[in-house]
């Protein structure tokens, strides 16, 4: 059986794994409230022991200055950010509760370029899901990435032709892609559309990661004709039945931000085997449940990220 790239994580355990996507993908189609409440405040908020994403859930405002991403995509924060407005011509933004319409200038200038191009490939427009909080930093519920400012969940249901409620943004559902077996996509609404929108965002220069369901890679490998170096960016990952994730490499001229290495060459259509086999699929359950992982506090993020979650 062929083994997982890096980016699989092997290293978790496939029971972990496997929870840790199911406890993402539902907090991906997670309701959201028409009527939010704020956090209460922290007992202790300058303890060394507080949960970094128990700070940055917090933080409803960007930090002022320069834009700058520090540290890497799931150990980071970034100060400047600037929130894609909600509707565009060719984009919504959904699950406006969360909050977390936020990315740095370079991501959001990339996210109007890419629903002002989606048109052409027959995609009517994008329906933006998680970007990353105010100032980044570990997230309290769905992600361990999206820290920097850089990374974008676009769902893989089209826009519809009518601008949509805020209720129809907090409590309508993605398209589930992916057949109950997990085995492949479903042709009930898998399109062509589908490979286009994805071709054209992995063809941007900026982006250097895309991540989807095996079972959505299996269908691009299957469907893709021409030029096909654009699929080495297009990487399984558990879950991500409902959306594609965009990651943006670290702009020029920032050099606190850590880019991830390049993906290994061919188009990554070899080594899928490994996705269906019935140890990932129905992964047995640990003999000995494992202790949970610490929360990430401060003090496993860049030493300026104190200082963006601190500035007024």
């Amino acid at each position: 059986m062929t083994k997982p790239q890096r980016f699989a994580r092997p290293a978790l355990g496939l029971a972990a794994l496997a929870l840790l996507a199911s406890a993402c993908g539902a907090a991906a189609q997670d309701r959201g409230s028409l009527n939010p409440r704020p956090l209460p405040p922290l007992a202790n908020p300058d303890s060394p022991s507080t949960p970094a994403k128990e700070l940055f859930g917090r933080a409803t405002t960007p930090a002022p200055g320069p834009a700058h991403p520090y540290g890497f995509y799931a150990k980071g924060c970034f100060s400047g950010g600037e929130a894609l407005p909600v509707d565009g011509a060719t984009w919504q933004v959904m699950r406006l509760s969360r909050n977390r319409m936020w990315g740095t200038p370079h991501l959001v200038d990339f996210m109007e370029r890419l629903a002002s191009r989606a048109p052409s490939v027959g995609w009517p427009g994008l329906l933006v899901g998680d970007m990353s909080q105010p100032r980044g930093g570990p997230m309290l519920t769905g992600h361990a990435s999206h820290q920097l400012g850089l990374d974008a969940d676009v769902w893989l249901t089209p826009m519809p032709d009518h601008r949509m409620s805020r209720a129809e943004r907090e409590e309508t559902s993605a398209t589930d892609m992916v057949r109950p077996d997990r085995l492949d996509i479903d042709p009930r609404v898998w399109t062509p559309a589908h490979l286009a929108l994805i071709r054209l965002t992995a063809q941007q220069p900026e982006v250097t990661r895309i991540f989807v369901n095996a079972a959505i890679k299996k269908a691009l490998c299957r469907e893709a004709t021409g030029s096909r170096g654009w699929l080495s960016k297009v990487r399984p990952m558990y879950g991500h039945n409902y959306h594609y994730h965009i990651r943006l490499a670290c702009p020029g001229g920032a050099d606190a931000c850590e880019d991830q290495a390049p993906p290994p060459g061919g188009d990554g259509c070899e080594a899928l085997d490994y996705w269906f086999s019935d140890a990932v699929l129905h992964p047995r359950p640990p003999k000995v449940k494992p202790k949970p992982k610490p929360p990430m506090t401060m003090a496993a993020l860049p030493e300026a990220c104190r200082a963006v979650l601190k500035a007024r």
